[in-house]
């Protein structure tokens, strides 16, 4: 299937939407990448140009900028520019789409110390020629605000670029569902799912704003260009509805469609859900029918028939677009293949079963017992996302260890804190421990713990993973805490992946060298510690390909709390009887400080170990419904093969 990107390799200039057959149901001119990074400098490129062009012409160039972690690249990659191209920023007019309200401009959390810590303080751009709503505009004074921000945007010649991200509502700045195609300037209120996006920032929802002030659909509308930035595939869902679904107030992004310089440029995860991706077959005839592809169209066909695999028939293959596989092969022997790449899929012996044939199974016989690294991104991801087959490579006795590669502690709250530290004290009474009690009644809105906050709530954490893998039997000693110092920075906001982190990996995989990793490959967010970590294992694994252990290691990735593999890209399903999930489900309760009221909910306020049982559970009930057995729970893995 030949996408956007191979046919116009890495441009995104504007072009007419709908020319091609496999692109006839999207109204919004897209493209898409094989990453995030590389989009991200197309669009600074093309930002960097037109910045030049307005300079020769001896004009002003006037930039309406976003804020979230979508841009975060973009402006990276601006400052490097300036730095070491000599990009000037003198003749830039800049006006930022929203704030929230009420918020103090030092603050953290606000707009404008977003935009200052990313780019503002690092270019030559002048001080007066920087617009940011002010979120401290309170009152009778707000109404006039926002109509002088209008005139200012006019005055300085309307809007020549405007750079958007897109909320899971549709919104676009905070355009909320019922915005109207012609609003201006404004104070809007949020929407309850953009205050949840936002609550990991704010470290909880409840101290997120509830009003904000925003450029309007129609101000937006107003550019000359617009660029849209969609990353990861929690924002799939989404772009599907914008680009292909009809203009709604609902989905204020879809406005965009009746712009007539509008591209959204997207890595392969948000755009997952475009019909030319995730169902090429019913808009593309010509399709190479990889065995990939046939298997990803057979699940869907059975789900749009409720049929199992084994029960399609070349009626089914013909009413649904996908006539061109009977071409070579009828549907009974399709059928037979698919139904046999799935079911050997599925293994109680993640670790590979010894003195069997291997040949149909996913993982190796040999060596009977395996060194294996289970990497965890943050203390909790190895028992909620792969807990059961934890447990069962454990059982089938082979050398186990856990890393956890960050230390989680933001993620404890201060009231954990103050009560492990208000127990401490009572123990053995100490000037250390009242000192932290001290530090966390001390701190104020949006600032920083201190040190020695932050060792206890990582030592927190520790303690409820040992818990959790002394439950599952694993001996201490098999226990490891990297801690990454990519994440050691007290805040929300962390550091580049750099040199230590890869080092501190790598040594770590040399020690044990071993047979399989598994690894987090939940990509939901493109910018959060998951990828972060995911990379380190990619790059660390390259780094070490030579060694002669790395010939026999094999990477497998699984899933988070959020999302599972969907079933056509599943490779080794590890079945669970109703006592594995219960063992799972109380290992998961080990980690306290996540349970009950924890920080960083997400969007579903059900408990983890809630959601992961949802999880494996609907996983076991899609095969069952293809045709399989029947299991109380499954855990899907994917292999990666690192280049």
């Amino acid at each position: 299937m030949k996408t956007i990107l191979e046919k116009n390799g890495s441009s995104i200039e504007y072009r007419p939407v709908g020319q091609f057959e496999e692109t006839r149901f999207e109204k919004i001119h897209n493209v898409i990448f094989s990453d995030s990074n590389r989009a991200s400098i197309q669009v600074a490129e093309e930002i960097a140009t037109l910045i030049k062009k307005k300079q020769k012409e001896n004009k002003n160039c006037v930039l309406g900028l976003a804020t979230g972690s979508s841009p975060i690249r973009v402006y990276e990659e601006l400052v490097r520019m300036h730095k070491e191209d000599g990009l000037s920023f003198s003749n830039v007019i800049t006006f930022n789409l929203d704030e929230y309200l009420p918020m103090e401009k030092d603050n953290r959390q606000s707009y404008w110390y977003f935009m200052h810590e990313h780019l503002f303080n690092h270019i030559d751009i002048p001080a007066e020629n920087i617009h940011i709503p002010d979120g401290t505009i309170l009152g009778g004074d707000v109404i006039d605000y926002c109509l002088a921000y209008e005139k200012a945007i006019k005055k300085a010649g309307g809007l020549d670029f405007q750079l958007l991200g897109i909320g899971r509502t549709g919104h676009v700045g905070f355009n909320e569902p019922g915005s109207h195609y012609n609003s201006g300037t404004r104070v809007i209120t949020l929407d309850h799912i953009t205050r949840v996006d936002a609550a990991p920032a704010f470290l909880g929802i409840d101290n997120v704003p509830r009003k904000a002030i925003t450029m309007g659909i129609a101000t937006v509308r107003s550019a000359k260009r617009i660029v849209l930035l969609g990353w990861g595939q929690n924002k799939a869902d989404i772009i599907k509805k914008t680009i292909e679904g009809e203009i709604s107030a609902q989905v204020p992004a879809t406005y965009l469609q009746e712009h007539k310089n509008c591209t959204f440029v997207l890595d392969t995860g948000a755009g997952s859900e475009l019909t030319r991706n995730k169902t090429p077959w019913l808009v593309d005839e010509s399709l190479d029918w990889t065995e990939n592809l046939t298997f990803k169209a057979i699940v869907w066909l059975c789900g749009k028939t409720e049929k199992s695999i084994l029960s399609l028939t070349d009626k089914d293959y013909n009413d649904n677009g996908m006539s061109g596989l009977l071409a070579t092969e009828n549907s009974y022997d399709l059928n037979i293949k698919m139904f046999n790449r799935l079911q050997h899929t599925i293994t109680g012996w993640p670790g590979g079963k010894p003195n069997a044939d291997d040949t149909n199974r996913p993982e190796r016989a040999e060596p009977a017992k395996k060194r294996v690294i289970l990497f965890s991104p943050h203390p909790d991801d190895d028992v909620i996302s792969m807990g059961g087959t934890f447990d069962r490579l454990i059982e089938q006795g082979h050398e186990v260890h856990v890393a956890y590669q960050t230390s989680g502690n933001i993620a404890v709250s201060d009231a954990d804190a103050l009560r492990y530290a208000g127990i401490s004290k009572r123990i053995s009474y100490s000037d250390e421990a009242q000192k932290l009690i001290d530090d966390i009644k001390a701190k104020k809105e949006s600032s920083f713990d201190t040190l020695e906050v932050r060792k206890l709530k990582g030592n927190i954490r520790r303690g409820e993973s040992y818990a959790a893998t002394r439950y599952l039997g694993l001996p201490d000693e098999n226990v490891h805490f990297l801690d990454l110092p990519f994440y050691e920075t007290g805040t929300i906001k962390k550091n580049n992946l750099s040199d230590a982190d890869i080092e501190i990996m790598m040594n770590f995989i040399k020690e044990i060298e071993p047979h399989q990793i598994y690894a987090a490959g939940d990509l939901a967010d493109p910018h959060g510690t998951h990828k972060v970590c995911l990379d380190a294992v990619f790059e660390s694994m390259r780094r070490l390909k030579s060694e002669p252990f790395m010939n026999d290691c094999w990477l497998w990735l699984y899933r988070g709390a959020w999302h599972e593999w969907d079933i056509h890209e599943i490779e080794m399903a590890v079945p669970m009887s109703p006592d594995q999930v219960l063992k799972k489900r109380y290992a998961i309760f080990c980690h306290q400080s996540q349970k009950d009221g924890v920080m960083f909910q997400g969007d579903d306020a059900r408990e983890f170990w809630m959601r992961a049982e949802e999880r494996n559970r609907d996983t076991a009930q899609k095969y069952r419904n293809l045709g399989l057995s029947d299991y109380a729970a499954i855990e899907a893995f994917v292999r990666y093969e690192v280049n």
